[in-house]
């Protein structure tokens, strides 16, 4: 008697498992096509001549079968025969798959026995794992009570106390804009002479008559004017004994004087692991700085129909196919490294279009 075996943990409930293993279309996606007999019930034909290990197809017969546990076939390969066995058995974090083979006439050769049984291990553990991940996908309800699916986020309404604080808020951010720009103009109005000094009188220059006679016009009737020669005039060496407010006469900041920008940080992008209906990303996030930076944030793009299942090194927020990531402070010099496992409903899955960090593309796509 010859015997051949693996066994897989797998992350899925039994029933799922079960109607991989039982299911005519499912099977053919993870291990083998299959057809029925025309006019047999519990007998199936596995297009396994193609496959390592096989010498032709083998027809298949179920002999015992216990839903979700058990599933037992009496398999003939070209006259080889042999009895299969699935057993499925409860985990806390799903189930475990064991599938045993044994001879009950005729063998395997040496060729014969260690590429049947590695391509059984293949089928286990990476086809068939990857098959009940969509299968998941396809049987997930990804509708919201009777409203069903949308992109548009939730606002908060205007009416009730919301809306009245929303409202004070918006007041109080007018009033601070109007404030910042008053003063802004207050700084930028020319220097007026002291009150003591009274209205700007006449000078030398047809400027200044013009004015005078322009105060004059406007003063109320019956006030007496001073003659020009007996009011203090603004003339040119009073001028220069103020304080000039010409930007000459402020010290011009020099190259030394400002500081230089700080250097931004950096990011490389690699696949650190593929596999059947998608793969793992790793990110790496560089401080080339002589300061740490506070905080990071990575935005990965997607293909269409791709997702991210788990995070391993940061902080995960989606928006569409946009993915954004943040995480821990990144030393002066040093780096931080996160990584994210990608699901793709094709079975060839597909990198990421697009990675930056600040802004700016990562290397590496």
């Amino acid at each position: 008697m010859i015997e051949i075996g693996a066994q897989v943990d797998l992350s899925h409930p039994p029933d799922r498992v079960w109607l991989a293993l039982t299911d005519r279309e499912l099977l053919g996606r993870w291990f083998a096509e299959a057809e029925t007999v025309a006019g047999v019930p519990d007998r199936l034909v596995l297009h396994t001549a193609e496959l390592p290990g096989f010498d032709a197809n083998v027809e298949v017969e179920v002999t015992e079968r216990r839903v979700p546990e058990l599933l037992a076939m009496r398999c003939d390969e070209a006259g080889r025969l042999t009895e299969l066995t699935c057993v499925v058995t409860v985990t806390k974090q799903g189930c475990r798959l064991a599938v045993r083979e044994v001879t009950t006439h005729g063998s395997w050769s040496a060729e014969q026995h260690d590429p049947r049984e590695q391509q059984l291990r293949q089928a286990l553990t990476v086809r068939l794992p990857a098959i009940l991940d969509w299968l998941a996908f396809q049987q997930v309800d990804l509708r919201r009570g009777e409203v069903g699916m949308t992109t548009e986020l939730p606002t908060i309404g205007a009416r009730g106390p919301a809306g009245a604080r929303r409202r004070r808020t918006v007041v109080a951010v007018l009033a601070g804009v109007v404030l910042v720009a008053g003063l802004a103009a207050w700084v930028t109005l020319p220097t007026e002479p002291d009150g003591a000094a009274g209205p700007p009188t006449a000078s030398s220059s047809p400027s200044s008559s013009s004015s005078s006679s322009t105060v004059a016009a406007v003063a109320p009737t019956g006030t007496p004017r001073s003659a020009p020669s007996t009011r203090p005039s603004r003339t040119a060496a009073s001028a220069t004994a103020r304080p000039s407010r010409t930007p000459t006469a402020k010290p011009s900041p020099t190259l030394s004087s400002v500081p230089s920008a700080p250097q931004p940080l950096t990011a490389s992008y690699r696949t650190d692991s593929s596999r059947l209906f998608g793969y793992t990303g790793e990110v790496r996030v560089d401080n080339p700085a002589g300061a740490p930076v506070a905080d990071w944030v990575v935005v990965v793009t997607l293909a269409e129909g791709s997702s991210v299942d788990d995070v391993d090194g940061a902080d995960l927020r989606r928006d569409g196919e946009t993915f954004t990531f943040t995480g821990p402070a990144v030393p002066a010099g040093g780096s931080q490294t996160f990584r994210f496992d990608v699901r793709d409903s094709r079975p060839k899955a597909r990198e990421p279009e697009g990675c930056t960090v600040g802004g700016n593309p990562c290397a590496g796509l």
